[in-house]
């Protein structure tokens, strides 16, 4: 049976595109419905009808960051058979981010951070984001210390979260715009802190 009623007069992925643009760029407390709705190119009414609310619209942009972005973060741990070299390539990477000429660094690590008690479900959402990078990063970890590609011992949550803290520095420098020769010094002064190097 037809769906009825008026179609929608937006791209539904284009507008969380610039939803993302600006939760990115000023934070979801920072980032107004009317800025939304202006960047979105939709009224209130409709707004509300295709993603029920700026949570879920924030919601919505995390999912789409993590397709757009986030997927290929991932891959790079699984695609690089050397550990040292994967996290290396991560580092770099996330020193890299940017929204289509916009805000640099990750959007989990910059962008939606700052959130008050009033908002204290997307901050939850925001470190559970976090958390999958993190736990990505330990898993990685943990197969390399299995395969003999770092030494014995190691204490694997300390090292993951030792590179995690390092990834959010890293967005928090690039957002602030620390050039390539800067993040690159600090990519190599991380990876100095490597087991057994």
């Amino acid at each position: 049976m037809a769906e009825r009623g008026r179609p929608r007069a937006f791209d539904r992925e284009k507008a969380l595109k610039a939803a993302l643009r600006l939760f990115w760029e000023h934070g979801y407390e920072g980032t107004s419905i009317a800025e939304l709705k202006a960047a979105m190119g939709i009224n209130g009414p409709s707004l509300y009808a295709a993603f029920g609310s700026k949570e879920e619209l924030c919601r919505g942009s995390s999912a789409l960051y993590e397709r757009e972005y986030g997927a290929a973060l991932l891959a790079i741990l699984n695609d690089t058979t050397d550990a040292r070299a994967a996290v290396e390539t991560l580092l770099a990477a996330i020193a890299d981010m940017r929204c289509e000429d916009g805000p640099r660094g990750c959007l989990v690590s910059t962008g939606e951070t700052a959130c008050g008690p009033a908002n204290s479900a997307v901050a939850r959402h925001v470190a559970d984001r976090r958390g999958v990078l993190r736990n990505a990063l330990t898993d990685r970890l943990t197969r390399a210390a299995a395969e003999g590609d770092i030494p014995a011992g190691i204490d694997i949550p300390a090292l993951a979260a030792f590179y995690t803290a390092m990834i959010q520095g890293l967005s928090i420098q690039a957002r602030d715009g620390a050039d390539a020769a800067l993040l690159a010094a600090i990519i190599k002064r991380a990876m100095e802190a490597w087991p057994g190097d």
